[in-house]
């Protein structure tokens, strides 16, 4: 479904070559202060990417990505009712994806999206499996901001940042190997991490509604995330009990280390809650590729074209922020 939500409800809409995509939000309070202005330094932070130098990484297709606020806005306040927001779609180049109902790309949803949809979904730059439709969740990102500022106050902060590029934790490497996949006509992948300050104790329902559910379930909604894990993650495996146990030090919840990743039984704990996200090499790549050819049905090389970003991970850190402040808007 492309709804979600019970307190922060939201729905999106759109495919990457239409005429718009955008979000229907509901479940705002009255009297938010919230203007097109608002939205611009998230956008611009996920369109180029948060490292300049390294905004070869990114997609050539530049967009305006203007927020048009279509209601539940009046005179710079929220009125309460359901805020509509929707993007334009001015820079395509659909012919660049012609080919791809025939000859689907290895990694994408050209395949599956074919089948589900018996050849009816839009093809063009991904249509609605596009990341280009993650404005979307930042544009519900930048509404969930405003709601935990005003019912938490200003000491929450969501931060994310890039840790890995290609297999390496070194930023001063990651230039070499994005320039090196670009020139290999190739991808390479890497690892957000996000952390959230100053929350209460208390945030996330068992069972089902866990705090940890409704985060993972938003980041895999991220297209190109393969893996999350919050607090020590993976390696909790490699240590015992005394280890991983985050000893609580004081009245308030504050433990000496963090190993849970701030949450306990799916319910925040006050410290702050931190995760990664594994995001993949880039699907669409230059490289001649073998797919299969689906009306001869013999496999063929395959050559992509079109502005495809050698590393979707550059843009991902204002999209993990977006999502988090989504799912704890809606637990509040």
């Amino acid at each position: 479904m492309n709804s979600m939500g019970n307190k922060f409800r939201l729905s999106l809409f759109g495919e990457s070559h239409g005429t718009a995509l955008g979000i229907v939000a509901d479940g705002i309070p009255a009297g938010l202060p919230l203007s097109k202005e608002d939205f611009t330094a998230d956008l611009e932070r996920r369109k180029w990417g948060e490292y300049p130098e390294l905004r070869r990484g990114t997609t050539p297709r530049k967009e305006a990505d203007e927020p048009i606020i279509l209601s539940g806005v009046l005179n710079g306040r929220t009125t309460g009712a359901p805020i509509a927001i929707i993007f334009e779609n001015k820079c395509q180049r659909s012919k660049d994806y012609d080919n791809l109902r025939v000859a689907p790309r290895p990694g994408h949803a050209d395949f599956v999206a074919q089948k589900k949809f018996n050849g009816f979904n839009d093809i063009r730059g991904g249509g609605h499996f596009s990341g280009r439709l993650t404005l979307n969740l930042i544009a519900a990102g930048v509404i969930a901001k405003k709601i935990l500022s005003a019912t938490l106050g200003e000491k929450v902060r969501i931060s994310a940042k890039i840790t890995e590029i290609g297999g390496c934790a070194h930023q001063s490497e990651w230039d070499t190997i994005i320039n090196g996949a670009i020139e290999e006509k190739d991808s390479v992948g890497g690892i957000v991490e996000c952390t959230a300050t100053g929350l209460p104790v208390g945030l996330g329902e068992p069972f089902f509604d866990s705090l940890e559910s409704k985060i993972a379930h938003l980041a895999f909604s991220i297209p190109g995330v393969k893996g999350i894990e919050f607090g020590a993650g993976f390696a909790c495996t490699k240590m015992k009990g005394s280890e991983f146990n985050d000893l609580i030090i004081n009245a308030d919840g504050t433990t000496s280390t963090n190993n849970s990743g701030g949450i306990n039984g799916g319910i925040s704990n006050g410290n702050p809650i931190v995760f990664r996200m594994a995001i993949r090499p880039t699907a669409s790549i230059a490289k001649e590729q073998q797919t299969i050819n689906l009306i001869s049905g013999k496999v063929e090389p395959l050559q992509i074209t079109g502005r495809h970003d050698a590393c979707i991970a550059l843009r991902c850190p204002v999209i993990a922020e977006a999502v988090t402040a989504i799912a704890l808007a809606d637990c509040l």
